[in-house]
């Protein structure tokens, strides 16, 4: 019997779970580019169901595409595949009831007559999925793309990744930034002081209904993320340039120094954002928009340049990234980052010092970059004693500077992927 979709309970967010993950898989966009404006038609319960399904289902990826496999013998559409996931998602890994999964993603092909036809695959299939949810758990841990896991492996083994892709799989708890007592914070907020001083609070919440926002005593920041202003260790009498400023915890950091800081950023929505959450706190910076590699400013006697890259590092909290890239658009970053690394040396006092950072699993936007910079720069060294600080383990410490990897504090939940070292010129 044919079923009207305007009667299907819970189709509107699931319309839009799909749309999202068309783009990430087909038009190669990340959540955060097209989140927004895709929502924006749902209240506001259904946006944070839609982009639940979309980022979660993206995070279980290779487990429902090893679902479908045995009961597919060619592959459909992408945007076919792309419901019979969700549809696999939700049955098998989210425990919702397999009637109305099923009913809901027969009826958004109804609604397209391109797709229309595919109504009976999907109809088929996802019954089938359904009297085999027990395969579910026996699926191993989701695995990264082969265009990012190969390069990963070369760097680390099959058994690190391994380790990441497990912590991958399972998320990622909220990380606070705190401006003052970070243990009257985790009293307030129900979480935990981490050894590095950050509070992590495990479960969902709504940032905006936490104890401490709207005083601003905190702000989210993942606890490697908030490492590399820490490691500058930044003075009330010092002058310093945060480079790639946005989305500005560290600029913030630095600020809480009591330091004269300068926040760039070539992006005028996200340094209008950072305005924002600095005004929140309580904290100023001189805000500019502009290209780093054309800045004039200076000199500095700190700088900490955080420089675009990959982000492969926060695919825990960002599982569309290996599904929006492919690596393609990598050597331009790997060389971006060279030039900013030049450019920002060339804004230092004499004496002064560089953070350079990046959220990055890669050899290549890390160690490889010292590496390069120290040959380019003969004046230049590596200072590894400025890396030793509360929290910073000492295995996390190599030759060229500090890398921490997702599998890192496993048990209390993980930590972002981040490279950070710091050049002082001899």
């Amino acid at each position: 019997m044919k079923t009207s979709s305007s009667k299907v309970a819970g189709l509107d967010p699931r319309r839009v779970a799909l749309a999202l993950l068309d783009a990430v898989t087909i038009e190669n966009r990340l959540l955060s580019e097209v989140l927004t404006k895709k929502t924006a038609v749902l209240a506001f319960d259904d946006r944070a169901r839609a982009q639940r399904l979309a980022t979660e289902c993206l995070r279980v990826m290779d487990r429902c595409d090893r679902m479908l496999g045995p009961y597919l013998s060619t592959l459909p559409a992408p945007h076919v595949m792309n419901a019979l996931r969700l549809g696999v998602y939700e049955m098998c890994e989210a425990g919702e009831a397999s009637y109305g999964v099923v009913n809901s993603y027969v009826s958004l092909m109804q609604e397209n007559a391109t797709f229309a036809h595919f109504k009976g695959l999907i109809n088929a299939v996802l019954r089938k999925v359904s009297g085999d949810i027990a395969k579910w758990e026996t699926l191993p841990v989701p695995m990264m793309p082969k265009w990012l896991r190969k390069p990963l492996i070369a760097d680390f083994g099959k058994a690190t990744v391994a380790a990441m892709e497990l912590a991958q799989s399972k998320g990622a708890p909220l990380d606070l930034t705190v401006k003052g007592d970070a243990a009257a914070v985790a009293a307030a907020t129900g979480g935990t002081v981490l050894p590095t001083g950050s509070v992590r609070v495990d479960g969902a919440v709504q940032v905006t209904k936490l104890a401490g926002f709207d005083a601003g005593e905190w702000w989210v920041q993942d606890a490697a993320a908030a490492l590399p202003a820490k490691i500058l260790a930044a003075k009330p009498d010092e002058r310093v340039l945060d480079l790639c400023a946005a989305p500005g915890g560290k600029t913030m950091q630095l600020a809480a120094t009591g330091a004269e800081v300068t926040a760039l950023d070539i992006s005028e929505s996200r340094m209008k954002r950072v305005t924002e959450n600095l005004a929140r706190c309580g904290l100023s910076a001189e805000m500019i928009v502009g290209d780093a590699l054309e800045y004039e400013g200076g000199p500095f006697d700190a700088i900490l340049l955080d420089a675009p890259c990959t982000a492969t590092g926060t695919i825990r909290r960002h599982p569309d990234l290996p599904y929006a890239k492919d690596g393609s658009d990598f050597p331009s970053l790997f060389e971006l980052q060279e030039h900013m690394i030049d450019r920002a040396l060339g804004l230092l006092k004499p004496g002064g010092r560089l953070v350079y950072c990046t959220c990055s699993l890669l050899i290549d936007e890390g160690e490889e970059q010292v590496r390069d910079a120290l040959a380019r720069h003969p004046d230049l060294c590596v200072d590894l004693e400025a890396l030793k600080i509360q929290g910073v383990e000492d295995d996390w410490i190599g030759a060229e500077g500090l890398r921490t990897r997702p599998d890192f504090w496993a048990e209390r939940g993980g930590i972002d992927g981040f490279f950070i070292t710091v050049f002082r010129r001899t």
